[in-house]
């Protein structure tokens, strides 16, 4: 079944049919009245949807006129089936650099791409809608919310209509970074610090990020609940539709000079302090990510954690999946927010990976799940639950000392040590059993590394997840032994030496807890 799109043009480059369409003209609702089989069978009733404001019925049979050549509203059954994304620049195709007319300015900067990740899943549907904006708000998702444009709908609004007309399968929704939280700001003043020399931006934001978070969520709880809410009265069941909440990304990382090809920030764009860009990796993300956890819980949505998908392929990476600081030249000088709004924004690969994460989601039916490409394939993948709860601490032992990453860094070589247990994410490690390849809390794309051939007495490191034979562990009654030779178990011969390859002789000072 063919797919279309809703705007798919990129920027540079019979008496009851007759009667809705009277009522639609004249400002009435939808006629309750019963819809003819496609067959021309006996008629079935029409869906049990609560009737739309006059002007939102309007726009809804002129729609449906389009869709199947009459305004009727049809039932479920005889619908086309449709997805639909909802929320913030994120989504809506931000940094892709190619947008549908009537979004690019200037009166309008939705920024919808037609390479957004809503328009290639591999959910079969027979048409998606993109009904995002860049700069959204939850008030401009919320039932009786704002506008952001005069051409735009509230886009719970957008929602009830395409509602009505479609099938929904399922609605991606993305938003509360333009809350309490001006990330979009706060990226820019970091920026700003940086170019003017004037220091990193980290303490200036981190004491009170926390509390900006817990301001967002019962507004983002709302949101959905709203959305819900818009789905019941156009007639559905709550196990007609999956409704995800998908958290964000974060765009940029430390590791940029591990990238062989690194030709310096100024061409990249990763401007910014090395400090912030651990700040925002490490932390200002991962509280972002619990807190949209907590609102996609407590309101009864499904959660897509894709915290840790951009790790690896950050700006300046050598696979980015997201675009640096961009300075749109064709905007009239002097340059303004418009100018560099597409920067730190998912690019055209990182929106494949969106649709990939949904449609492993999609297809697996889990409440809750994490996405990632924790051997640095290109192809993401799914598992269960949040990463919040998939990283522990290993704890020794034998010495009461948990394995430690130097200095939370995660640069290719970084030392693997034991030191006093902190709880920091520099001790927090995932063995993922399916590639058998231990993962630095840190990062998603740091593993615990063999260097060369593995030996008594060789000390291991941090290096670039590839999924080779020198990054693989057998996890066993505790011990942790390296897949080529399950002889040898890492060991601490003391509490705050380098974790070392030992001859396994059941001693507690080689197993973990």
């Amino acid at each position: 079944m063919k797919r279309t799109r809703s705007g798919r043009q990129g920027r540079l480059r019979c008496t009851f049919a007759a009667a809705v369409a009277m009522a639609a003209v004249l400002g009435t609702a939808a006629l309750p009245a019963q819809a003819a089989d496609g067959d021309g069978g006996s008629p079935k009733a029409a869906p049990a949807s609560t009737p739309l404001p006059p002007e939102l019925e309007k726009i809804r049979a002129d729609e449906a006129t389009k869709l199947y050549g009459d305004p009727a509203e049809r039932p479920l059954a005889d619908r086309k089936t449709g997805l639909i994304s909802l929320g913030d620049s994120e989504i809506s195709g931000e940094g892709v650099g190619t947008y549908e007319p009537g979004t690019d300015g200037p009166d309008n900067w939705c920024h919808r791409s037609p390479d957004a990740a809503i328009h290639r899943t591999g959910i079969a549907a027979d048409v998606t809608y993109n009904v995002s904006c860049s700069g959204a708000r939850t008030v401009n998702i919320k039932i009786g919310g704002e506008k952001q444009y005069a051409d735009e709908l509230v886009q719970s609004d957008n929602l009830a209509i395409k509602a009505r007309n479609t099938k929904i399968k399922t609605i991606l929704l993305v938003i509360g970074a333009n809350d309490d939280l001006e990330f979009s700001s706060v990226m820019t003043d970091c920026v700003t610090r940086f170019l003017l020399s004037q220091g990193a931006c980290a303490g200036k934001y981190a004491p009170g990020w926390q509390a900006r978070v817990d301001g967002l969520v019962p507004k983002v709880e709302q949101s959905i609940r709203d959305l819900k809410t818009v789905m019941k009265d156009a007639g559905y069941q709550e196990g007609d539709y999956k409704l995800v909440a998908m958290g964000y990304p974060s765009p940029i990382g430390p590791d940029f000079r591990d990238n062989p090809n690194f030709p310096g920030k100024l061409v990249c764009g990763g401007l910014g302090y090395d400090s912030d860009t651990e700040w925002g990796r490490n932390s200002a993300v991962p509280t972002f990510a619990t807190g949209m956890r907590k609102a996609a819980k407590n309101a009864g949505a499904t959660y897509l954690d894709n915290s840790r998908l951009f790790h690896g392929h950050e700006v300046c990476m050598e696979d980015t999946w997201a675009r640096g600081l961009y300075v749109d030249l064709s905007n009239p000088f002097p340059p303004d927010s418009n100018s560099v709004r597409q920067s730190f924004h998912p690019n055209a690969r990182g929106h494949a990976a969106f649709a990939s994460c949904l449609t492993q989601l999609y297809n697996s039916g889990q409440r809750e799940a994490s996405c990632a490409d924790p051997a640095s394939t290109g192809s993401p993948k799914l598992y269960p639950g949040a990463w919040d709860d998939a990283y522990k601490p290993l704890k020794n032992q034998a010495t009461g000392t948990c394995v430690d990453v130097d200095a939370s860094s995660s640069r290719n070589g970084t030392k693997v040590q034991g030191w006093d247990c902190t709880g920091n994410r520099n001790q927090t490690w995932w063995y993922d059993a399916g590639q058998k390849s231990l993962h630095t809390g840190l990062t998603q794309d740091r593993c615990v590394d063999v260097p060369g051939t593995a030996k008594e007495g060789t000390a291991v490191t941090l290096w670039n997840c590839h999924g080779g034979a020198n990054q693989k562990f057998v996890r066993d009654a505790g011990t942790l032994r390296p897949a080529s030779d399950t002889a040898l178990c890492l060991g601490l011969a003391s509490p705050k030496e380098p974790l070392k390859l030992q001859k396994c002789n059941g001693s507690a000072n080689q197993k973990f807890a």
